[in-house]
């Protein structure tokens, strides 16, 4: 589904606008909050929350999946020596994904959007449980869907539930909003001759190792063929030229 003549994987296209673009937004949590604090910041939630509206108004439809890591990560519990098993803080950080899904939601629908917040994890009292066909209807409708709680399983991040529901909603582009500019050779802050890639394969990512998403989610958006691009969400429109395949940031396809 190609928007205003620009083919899914980001370069230019000629013929018939064959409708909406679907894209699937990936957010951290850190986005909802301000550099190096945790907990949610209401103005970095709005600011986050009016770059996604505009995306309706461009005629995108935006599903979102939100991660949790301002509140919570199940990492933080890996110690042996912790009380909380590894299951159960992969379950508190689902959870910290539904509040950061709440807060997001509240900060679009103060804007005017119209939204459906739904979780992988049933919760009717508080969101919708994860539908693919209602989901799909919802974006039809010009609604934001917000995912969150992952894809209900422990031992799973939210890198690979945003490919899942990439792949399910059959978006034509998998954003992953970062702190970076992109996809790097090395860790740039600590390396500053790291490179900067403009695209990837998929293959690229897998066997050079590169530390941009779970094995496991750029596996399934190669056998979906989803193409992903990696951004940094800190420079302002970034996300709206994004969604309509401006190239910035790096992307990750087939074809490098």
């Amino acid at each position: 589904m190609d928007a205003g003549g620009i083919a899914a994987d980001g370069s230019g296209s000629e013929g018939v606008n064959q409708g909406p673009r679907r894209v699937l937004l990936k957010l951290s949590g850190e986005v909802l909050t301000l550099p190096g604090q945790s907990g949610i910041n209401i103005e970095e939630t709005l600011k986050a929350a009016a770059q996604i509206k505009l995306l309706v108004e461009l005629g995108v439809q935006p599903a979102v999946v939100v991660g949790g890591g301002n509140i919570l990560r199940g990492a933080q519990f890996s110690s042996g020596t912790t009380v909380i098993k590894k299951a159960t803080a992969h379950h508190m950080g689902m959870l910290a994904t539904v509040m950061n899904g709440l807060a997001l939601q509240e900060a679009l629908e103060s804007l005017g959007c119209e939204t459906r917040l739904q979780t992988a994890i049933r919760m009717e009292s508080v969101a919708e449980p994860f539908i693919r066909r209602r989901a799909v209807r919802h974006l039809e409708k010009g609604r934001i869907v917000i995912l969150a709680a992952g894809t209900g399983n422990p031992f799973v991040t939210t890198d690979t539930a945003a490919a899942l529901r990439s792949c399910e909603l059959g978006v034509d582009i998998l954003l992953k909003a970062t702190k970076v500019d992109g996809v790097y050779s090395d860790d740039p802050m600590k390396n500053p001759h790291a490179v900067l890639y403009d695209k990837l394969t998929y293959d690229q990512v897998l066997r050079d190792n590169l530390k941009v998403m779970d094995a496991s989610a750029v596996s399934m958006c190669r056998e979906s063929n989803v193409p992903i691009r990696v951004f940094s969400y800190r420079r302002e429109g970034n996300i709206q030229k994004a969604a309509l395949g401006q190239a910035i940031g790096t992307l990750i396809s087939a074809k490098a």
